[in-house]
This record gives C-alpha cells, structure tokens and sequence, in this order.
C-alpha cells in the first residue's frame, strides 16, 4: 500500500460546489462533535461512506461507531462521504470536483481506505455512483496501487456476490473488533511496502470474517452454481461473521455528532442488546447476528446520560432486534424516566414484542411519548403466523392494544406482510378485518375508534433464512393484493384505517438482487450507466432501467425474483456466515409442511 497524497478541495467546494446546492448543509461538515485530524499526518485514513443522504447516513448507528472507534486511534483518521443528491452530482461532474470528504474535505482517492456500509439491496448503484464520482475504476480489476483499498461490511455483506466485481474486500459480521484488527494490519502492511495484492493475501489468509473475492471462483452449470472453490492453496471456502465478544463494553460514540440537517432520526441511540431469541424465519438479522448479548441497565443508563448532555437530543431510543427480551427493560426505563422527566426528554422503545409486552404496558405507557405505537403484526392470522414462526396469539393482540388505549395512546401503527408462503387471498382481506377490530377495542375505553396506520410491505426472500429457498409471488399476486385490501377497507367504511404500501417493484428488485450471484454485477453496472441512482426513493426509481439492463444479459427481472432454490443446490450465499444450511433446512422444512 502506498503513501498517499492528500489533495484538499476546500475552495473549490466552496466557490463552486456549496453556492450551486439546493441543500448546502448535507455537505459542509463542521458539526458539534465532528472529529477532524490532519490526514497528512496519520499513519492511515479511512473515509467511511454512506450510499445514501446525509440525512439517512448520519441516522445510521454502524457508521457512527466505526467512525468513533477509528478516530480515537492516534495516527488513524476516519472521515465522513456521503451520497449526493442528483443535483449535486451534476455540479460535481461539470466542474470536474471529484467527492469528496465532510472533515477535511479530501478527495476520496486521498485516503488509503474506502468503505461503505451496504444496508440495503438498492443502494447498489450509489457504491458505483461514488467511486466513479471520486475517480475510483468502479470494477476491482481495473483499479491500481494508486487507487484507494475498496472494503464493504454491513447487512449486505453476507449476500455480497452481485457487488463482488466492485469491492476488494469484505468484512462479515460485527465491525468494533475486527476494524481495529483489519487496521492494525493495514498500518503493518503499508509500513512494510506491500502491495495491495500481497496485503489482501494476508487479510484473507488471517481472518476468518474476511472474504476477499478475487480469490475464488464460481463454476455454473445449467444455470446454476456448480461449484465454488478458492483459486490458491491453503485459503479457507467456508467465512463467519465477526463477533464483538465484550459487548458490555464495546465502544459506544457517547458524544454524536449533531446534524445541520435535519435527519431521518436525531436522538441518543444506545443498543441495548444484539441478537434475536425469535426465529422469524423471514428476517435476516434474527439468524445473522448471533449470539444474544446484551449491555447493564447501569451501562445503558450511564452511556444515555453522557450522550445527552454531549448532544442535546430530546430522545433517547433503546435500539435491538426485540427490545421486549432484554432480560432488565423495566428497571432501565423506570432509571431513564426518572432522570430525564424534568428535562423534557422522551423515551423510545421500539421493537416491543405483543405477548412478553403486556406486563410491562403499565409501567412502560406512563413513561414514553404517545404519539404512536407500533406493533409488526406481520399477517392477519395466526396459521400464518406459525408458517413464519412468529408466535403471536390474537388474543395477546387484543388485550395489548386495550391497554395501551387505556394508557393514553392515540395511536396505532401496524406491520404486515403479504406475499408469505401458505398465504390466500382471503388471509389478504382478513388484514383489514384484524386491523378494524382493533380500531373498534378503542370504543371500550373512551367511545371513540382507534386511529390505525398499517404499512404493508411485499415479502423479500431472504438470504440466510429458511424462507430464502422459496420464490417471491408474481408482481400481478401483489397488485391483486393491495386492490383488495382498498376494496375491503371501502366495504367496511373503515375511515379510521390509513394504508401505505411500499412500492412493489423495488420488492421485485430487492428480491433478484438479495438472492443473486457474481452473473449480476453486470447487470447492476448497466442499471448503474442507464441512469440508476437512489433506488430506494420513489422519486428517483426507475423500473424500465433495471429491466432493460437485465434483459441486456438475458435475464428477465421478474422470473429472477421468481426463481427457487432447491435444498441440495449449491447457494450463492451459503459461504458468506450466517447459520449452517442444515440448520435453516430443519426451519425450512417445518415451514412447508404448513403449506
């Protein structure tokens, strides 16, 4: 790796980038809490980027540790790059400004260092969209030892083989150990004058989270992935994630930066707890991120504390896979509500699970904001529920949303999902009716209906669960669905009940990129060259280019979302952590004997 030079951009920025935005405080930098070191003087340097706005990646709490743990290392410096918004990359591209960082604001090819954090399918072709922007060859094979190392971690890590043309790179699992680990080793290799190639070797010789693609090789078959096998003696074939063993004491960022734009969340996050004891077998994260750990009232206490009077955030949110499991709920609330009342500081507590949630409605609904609360029932009825391994009873159901009525909650918003194994039509409809009964138990309390928000989403199968094997429904079995439940809300005149759904072909899209292979980086680069950028806003998607850019390379978008995967073939996910296939088999096969 080499020495880099940094090339700084200050006043290029801010006589012809900043006055030419429409939003000018997603790229200033300079916020309360910003970390900015001379990156001329670091022995290395990081830009951690975000394939979305400002405003989302500076919600993200992955970012934000990695960019705390990295920046307390003397001679380390991790800087900030997120995506810009259509009309900044038209400006950047006429003035021929490469991106560049909020700190120093560095180009990106002056860092040793270029990660992004993958949390979505759809932010592909925003990684392409910034390397190209920062003059980086967005194919791994034609970039040099003057380019920048390209790694990749987050969610998407675990599925990684359509983007494995673009990265050199990626870490598997938890990042606050195996960060300090990775960059221990990139300090020793740059030192010691290696080559990008000799300290790739290295890495993927050392540890066993890090997958480094151009090492291996995929043979096809008939379609199909025949074999998969690493092109060098002695490297290992089969990854696991990184795990934080100490989570009681893993670095936590107890002074956030505060936003200049407002973000999609501006509040104290503290995680509670990682991992899932529920076995939803449509949810990635329930099945990857293991094992269960989890953080001391006293800690969690401690860290809101000092990251609120650091920030000044009027909420705190007490983040995990299901909060209603962390072992010390009641005690933590009943610490925070009493130490935060006075200063008009709210309570956040997502992910309440219904049946383990009713004893603590009396004690929890006193303290925290009423303005919603949020339950993600999944599906109408419990047959269902079982398929997925949800195990909620109607009854539960009931009897929690009576409490919370009771409690002073305005309020209901509910998830489900439609599109699940086993499901019909009439479950479809029965959506409605669930959520209409609900509304109705508000009567019990006050004579009023319960105001409810639903939000139904498509089901995406996933890798690394025992529900990624089956095929997605048909794009006509979705639209079937949603027309269904706006005629059954009209026939019930259920004006108390606001649908949303989300958009069906970005479901589509999630499920034939989630589940698809090394064969479809070309397909995402030619999205990418028609136009494709920030695909999770509505505004910017465009079905007809992924469309074309699949047909392109002989694949139909929608029978690719629609394509299954037998038990014995070999899946193009299967070596990149998660559970042993054979585990997620015995969950598979518990499903379709409901089916």
């Amino acid at each position: 790796m080499k020495d880099k030079t940094i090339e700084i951009l200050t006043e290029k920025i801010e006589q012809e980038f900043l006055p030419s935005v429409r939003r000018p405080a997603r790229y200033i930098g300079g916020e309360v809490n910003q970390v900015r070191k001379d990156l001329s003087r670091c022995d290395l340097t990081f830009a951690l980027c975000f394939p979305d706005v400002y405003e989302v990646g500076m919600s993200n709490l992955g970012l934000a540790i990695l960019y705390h743990i990295l920046n307390q290392r003397d001679g380390i410096a991790a800087e900030r790059v997120f995506a810009p918004w259509t009309d900044a990359e038209q400006i950047l591209r006429q003035k021929g400004i490469p991106l560049f960082s909020l700190e120093s604001r560095a180009s990106l090819r002056s860092f040793d260092v270029v990660g992004f954090s993958l949390t979505n399918e759809l932010c592909y072709t925003n990684v392409l969209n910034m390397l190209d922007l920062a003059g980086i060859p967005v194919r791994r094979s034609d970039r040099t030892e003057d380019d920048p190392l390209i790694i990749a971690g987050g969610g998407m890590a675990n599925c990684c083989e359509p983007v494995a043309a673009f990265i050199d790179l990626f870490v598997l699992g938890e990042g606050e150990e195996a960060i300090m680990e990775l960059a221990d080793l990139l300090h020793w290799a740059k030192r010691a004058g290696r080559s990008k190639t000799e300290t790739l070797h290295e890495i993927a010789r050392r540890f066993d989270w890090a997958y480094v693609p151009q090492f291996y090789d995929f043979e096809y078959e008939n379609g199909r992935i025949h074999s998969f096998r690493a092109t060098e003696a002695g490297l290992r074939t089969r990854f696991t994630n990184a795990v934080a063993t100490d989570f009681e004491n893993a670095p936590v960022p107890t002074r956030p930066l505060v936003p200049f734009a407002e973000a999609v969340h501006e509040r104290v996050s503290i995680e509670i707890m990682r991992g899932c004891p529920g076995r939803c077998r449509f949810c990635q994260a329930s099945f990857c991120r293991r094992p269960i750990r989890f953080r001391s009232a006293q800690k969690v206490f401690d860290l809101a504390k000092e990251s609120y009077h650091a920030s000044g955030f009027d909420t705190v949110s007490l983040l995990s896979l299901s909060t209603a499991d962390y072992p010390h709920l009641e005690e933590l609330v009943t610490r925070l509500h009493g130490y935060f009342e006075d200063k008009h500081v709210g309570l956040s507590i997502p992910s309440l699970r219904v049946d383990q949630q009713l004893k603590l409605v009396p004690k929890l609904f006193t303290s925290v904001r009423k303005s919603g609360l949020t339950i993600a029932v999944e599906a109408a009825g419990e047959r269902l529920r079982q398929i997925i391994n949800k195990p909620l009873k109607d009854v539960d159901l009931f009897a929690t949303v009576e409490e919370a009525y009771r409690a002073g909650w305005q309020k209901l918003k509910l998830y489900f999902m439609v599109g699940l194994p086993g499901e019909t039509l009439d479950d479809v409809k029965e959506i409605v009716g669930l959520c209409a009964q609900l509304a109705r138990r508000r009567r019990e309390v006050d004579g009023k209906t319960g105001n409810i928000n639903i939000t139904v989403s498509w089901f995406v199968p996933k890798p690394h669960t025992p529900l990624g094997w089956l095929p997605q429904r048909p794009r006509e079995y979705f639209e079937q669905a949603r027309r269904l439940i706006l005629d059954e809300k009209n026939r019930l005149h259920a004006k108390s009940l606001q649908f949303k759904f989300h958009e069906i072909r970005q479901s589509i899209l999630e499920a034939a990129l989630g589940r698809g292979d090394r064969r479809h980086a070309d397909v995402i680069e030619a999205a990418w060259h028609r136009g494709a950028r920030f695909d999770l806003w509505d505004e910017c998607f465009d079905y007809t280019r992924w469309q074309e850019a699949f047909a392109a390379y002989s694949m139909n978008l929608e029978e690719v979302a629609q394509r299954g995967f037998t038990p014995e073939e070999l899946l193009p996910w299967e070596h990149l952590g998660g559970p042993d296939k054979a585990y997620l088999l015995t969950h598979y096969e518990a499903a379709v004997q409901h089916l």
